[in-house]
């Protein structure tokens, strides 16, 4: 599933406090959002990268890529699962986790 690959991309690469948001029925955007940040700029690139690839390998083609060359919040569209990868202070002024505060939350440590 797109949804593990792309939670293990993010942890291969260090992402930290990875939250993962069950989206079904509550936005139209996508089933799931992944939520995650990094420590700095180029920490945050390697993220988005990563997780691009990974997509790519299970051949999810990517329909948007925005914010990679500011590396503050890097938003990576793969149609059903929706990656925001985070500068850390970006992730703590947006605070997606209480702005979907009434979404499930996935285990991502067992998912």
């Amino acid at each position: 599933m797109i949804l593990h690959a792309v939670i293990k991309a993010a942890d291969d690469k260090r992402a930290e406090n990875i939250t993962a948001l069950d989206m079904e029925g509550i936005s139209p955007v996508a089933d799931y959002f992944v939520i995650c940040h990094g420590n700095s700029d180029k920490q945050v690139q390697a993220i988005a990268r990563e997780v691009k690839e990974k997509a790519e390998e299970f051949g999810v083609g990517i329909k948007r890529m925005e914010g990679f060359d500011e590396a503050r919040w890097v938003l990576i569209d793969i149609g059903d699962v929706v990656v925001h990868v985070f500068h850390r202070d970006e992730r703590v002024y947006y605070n997606l986790e209480r702005l979907w505060g009434d979404a499930p939350h996935i285990d991502v440590l067992t998912s």
